[in-house]
């Protein structure tokens, strides 16, 4: 299993970065999907899920209505679209990949390597 993330990047507060997440080695429409990120000196924090089918979605308080989630069963690809960004939100970006939704790590079978995303005061 590989789940390969990219789009960080360094951007102004208030800019927009677009993460993806490109999955191979597992039949990627049979998992929920989630974005967690990890400052420095800081846990690693839920951002986002969306279910398999992608009905369904939940997000991390700090970021409802700023960030929107989204995936492509046919091109196996988690996004993470991010909108408004402050420099709060600098962080390294984690996608993974698990059967039970929800906000835990523990939830989640598969990592990604991480992208970083800084933003700029």
């Amino acid at each position: 299993v590989q789940l390969q993330a990219s789009g960080g990047g360094l951007v102004q507060a208030g800019g927009s970065l677009r993460l993806s997440c490109a999955a191979s080695g597992l039949t990627f429409s049979n998992y929920d999907m989630a974005w967690f990120r990890q400052a420095p000196g800081k846990e690693r924090e839920f951002v986002a899920v969306i279910s398999w089918g992608g009905r369904s979605t939940s997000y991390a308080d700090s970021v409802k209505g700023r960030f929107t989630i989204s995936r492509d069963n046919y091109k196996n690809t988690l996004y993470l679209q991010m909108n408004s960004l402050k420099s709060e939100d600098t962080a390294v970006y984690y996608c993974a990949a698990g059967r039970r939704f929800g906000r835990s790590t523990e939830n989640y079978d598969h990592w990604g390597q991480g992208t970083q995303v800084t933003v700029s005061s």
